[in-house]
């Protein structure tokens, strides 16, 4: 049963709102996720949230609420990583084009020829790298310093540019030595947190390695065993995402400079930070070339369309109690997308 829509917005959005909001109802009828949050804010027409469904179904039922708190897994990397990192770039104390060792003197620091030691910042934002795909670093212990150090002298495996939470683990060691404390212990931003209630959350993965339902915890292993990462690990609800998008539409949340790096593309697909329009991208086929957008692999996504000044989230579980089942989320997001920007 879908919860209590909390609404500003004026018919036109309802009308927009309505027809975004059917294929979410759908996948949750259909068991393809357990359940989810849906929220549209438009700078003309107001906001308008709605959620659907199960927070949990195993080992306990609780119901989807526009309160429940999500596990933003690579959101993170928008929200917050690419945000910090770029208004220190308006402080002027990172150089995006300068390479990590100015602020990591000790990356692969027994060879000074290392490729890893001329990778830039901007290159980092942008994932245009040589770090691989997917390392489970978590497999070489649950120490998060030894891990720290392990990431910085491991010799990386050099691959074409690729999608990888490297880029932003490194970024994230680059905020904690600027400001000499952990990910944790810095203030993750307005109405957003580093744990949630876990009897207040949406469920994630039945853990094989931590053996439970995972709730109110972060559910990405690297994340888990560093103790907080730059690339994962941030929660948030629906009017935390929503906010944050707002104030990016509206002009309050980064500085105009910062705003033109988040929409100056440094690939066919990504620009700093974020994911920009391209063919078959999970935004759907009718957004703006103005729209920026970024997904979290538990099922969260955030887009902002800064031409037309709107913005929508779909928060869902849809890793749980497992990721090995096809949930349809791609299928799912691109509906919701051209539904939401469709004329």
């Amino acid at each position: 049963m879908d919860d209590r829509t909390r609404t500003t917005a004026d018919a036109e959005l309802t009308a927009i709102f309505e027809r975004a909001f059917a294929p979410l109802r759908k996948s949750v009828a259909d068991k393809r996720i357990p359940g989810g949050v849906f929220g549209i804010v438009d700078l003309k027409h107001g906001r308008m949230t709605r959620a659907i469904g199960a927070a949990q179904i195993t080992p306990a039922i609780r119901p989807m609420t526009l309160d429940t708190w999500f596990d933003l897994a690579s959101l993170t990397k928008v929200i917050f990583t690419t945000t910090r990192v770029l208004k220190l770039v308006d402080e002027g104390v990172i150089d995006l084009d300068a390479p990590l060792t100015t602020l990591l003197p000790d990356l692969r620091q027994y060879d000074a020829e290392a490729w890893e030691r001329k990778v830039t910042f901007r290159q980092c934002l942008g994932h245009q790298t040589p770090f691989p795909a997917v390392v489970p670093i978590y497999t070489y212990g649950r120490d998060p310093e030894l891990l720290r150090a392990f990431i910085l002298q491991r010799e990386w495996r050099a691959g074409p540019p690729v999608y990888s939470d490297i880029n932003f683990i490194l970024l994230g060691f680059a905020l904690e030595r600027l400001t000499g404390k952990t990910l944790r212990d810095l203030d993750p931003g307005p109405g957003f947190a580093w744990s949630a209630d876990p009897e207040n959350s949406a469920a994630t993965e039945d853990c094989t390695w931590r053996h439970r339902v995972l709730s109110g915890e972060v559910h990405d292993d690297n994340c888990s065993a560093l103790q907080g990462s730059g690339h994962a690990g941030l929660f948030g609800t629906v009017t935390s995402v929503l906010d944050f998008a707002e104030s990016l539409l509206n002009g309050t949340g980064a500085s105009k400079e910062a705003i033109r790096l988040m929409r100056t593309p440094l690939s066919d697909k990504r620009t700093h930070g974020w994911e920009q329009p391209y063919p078959g991208w999970w935004g759907g086929n009718t957004c703006s070339p103005g729209t920026i957008g970024h997904t979290g692999f538990t099922g969260t996504a955030l887009w902002i369309d800064l031409d037309r000044g709107r913005a929508w989230t779909l928060l869902t579980n849809r890793i749980h109690p497992t990721r090995h089942f096809d949930s349809g989320i791609l299928a799912l997001r691109q509906a919701v997308g051209d539904l939401v920007n469709q004329t």
